[in-house]
Order: C-alpha cells, then structure tokens, then sequence
C-alpha cells in the first residue's frame, strides 16, 4: 500500500473517532443525554408554534405549516450547530494539536460532523411529523440530499474562515452569535417567504438569494409541499437562482485558503 493511502486511512479514521468523541462529550453529564439532540429544536419549535402560528395566526396559507416551521427550525438548528462548533473546534482542540501532527481540516470537519449526526436525528423527526400531518411522500424528497449538502457546505465554510481567525481573536465566537441572531429574522423561519412577497417581491428576492434561505426553501418545497417559494420558482431569469450556490462555493474556497494559510500557526497560537 502507497503512502498516500495510509496517511488517507489514517486521516479517516482519526475523523472517525474524533466525531464519535465530540458527541458523546456533547451530552455527557447531563441527565437526558442524547435526548437533547431532539428536544433542543422540538422546544424551540412548539415556543414558535404557540406564538406565532396559534396566537399571530402565521402561516395559514401555507399547506401543513406546522411541519414546514418544524422543518425551518430543524434546518437552523443545524446550521447555528454547524457554525458554532466548527468555528470553536481548533481552539478546544488545542491540546491536540500540539501533541500530534495530522490535517488541521480533520478537527473542524469533525466538530461539524456531530452536528450532522443531529439534524440526521431530527430529519428523521420531521419525516414522522410529515406523515402523522398527511404528507405524502413522493420523488422529491430525493431533493432534500442536494440541498442539505449545500447547507452543509456553506457551515463548513464560514467554519474554516471564522475559526482559523477565532484562533488569534476570540472575539470572533460572540460577534457570530450577534450575527446569527440577525440572520434568524432575516431568513424566513418563522414568517412564510410568501408574506414578504406580498407586501415587497424585491426584499423577497433578496431574502431568496441568501444560501441558507435557499436551502432551507429547496428542504421545504422538496418534503413538504410544492407551494413553497424558491429561488427556482420565483425569479424569472433561472440564472439567479445560481447566485446563492456560487456564493455558497465561493464561502468554502474562502474559507479553505484562509485556513490553509493560518493553519501552519494553529499550535503556536492555539
């Protein structure tokens, strides 16, 4: 066996086990351990649900938009889950990385693995609520896959970017949760894309061009119901419909080479 494939069998099962490792750490000392990676979005989602569904009255003319919020929660969750461990990876995993030479790549990537393991979880939630709300399933389910990977993608990005430059400013950490409680009301989790287009298509237009509201739209249109706005339905050039995953690519290639460049300093630093 060449050298190449043992240092890539090693690098696999070194990401193997640190994702194994990140989980159970996550939940370990609490009382309902694993529990959490359910009731975490499924409590955000009935505070949601009670405020703006059963007493503002959101959300009536979208069909079955009890699972449509579950689903937008389960996705946000993910991708705030993503982020936030991604771009705190290095620096708790600084120990090690004095210890040990390996791919710097491996530990961001396995601190958002765990979060992938979640959303696995609570996709698998939403799928029941689906089906006890009268969904029915048919082939465009099949594109949830694309559009989980590009949300996917864009959190491993801005974790590549932000975190390799957490490592030397730890401010980095609260100005993204500042950022993320922004971007919560700027995508459309709780109000329907369609209340917007109502009253301003261009602020809809813009809202649709962001990659996580793209993503998160191509979930809901693929397992829910086709009455869902998305950048593949709403503009009339298709081509704009592109811009949220080339600015999604364009975040990883970033993201990539900010790190690549500061990764040489991580041991240092760390």
């Amino acid at each position: 066996m060449s050298i190449p494939r043992v240092l890539n069998r090693r690098n696999r099962i070194l990401l193997k086990e640190l994702t194994k490792t990140d989980f159970k750490l996550r939940y370990q000392g609490s009382v309902l351990g694993y529990m959490w990676a359910l009731l975490r979005p499924l409590m955000m989602f009935a505070i949601l649900y009670v405020v703006f569904v059963k007493l503002l009255k959101i959300g009536s003319d979208i069909p079955h938009y009890p699972v449509y919020l579950l689903c937008g929660t389960s996705m946000w969750s993910f991708f705030t889950e993503c982020t936030s461990q991604g771009i705190q990876a290095i620096v708790s995993r600084g120990d090690l990385l004095r210890k040990i030479s390996f791919p710097k790549y491996i530990v961001v990537v396995s601190a958002t693995l765990t979060a992938v393991i979640n959303m696995l979880i609570n996709l698998f939630v939403v799928i029941i609520f689906a089906f006890i709300n009268g969904v029915t399933p048919d082939w465009s389910w099949f594109l949830i896959i694309p559009a989980i990977i590009e949300l996917y993608i864009l959190s491993l990005g801005i974790s590549f970017l932000l975190g390799s430059i957490n490592v030397k400013y730890r401010d980095i950490t609260s100005i993204w949760d500042v950022i993320v409680q922004a971007l919560f009301y700027a995508v459309p989790i709780i109000y329907p894309i369609s209340m917007v287009a109502s009253t301003s298509p261009l602020a809809a237009k813009v809202i649709l061009l962001n990659p996580i509201s793209q993503a998160i739209q191509d979930i809901r249109f693929g397992l829910i119901t086709h009455e869902t706005i998305t950048t593949w339905n709403y503009f009339n050039n298709i081509a704009f419909a592109f811009i949220p995953i080339f600015l999604t690519l364009l975040t990883l290639i970033i993201g990539s080479i900010v790190f690549r460049k500061k990764s040489k300093f991580f041991a240092e630093e760390v």
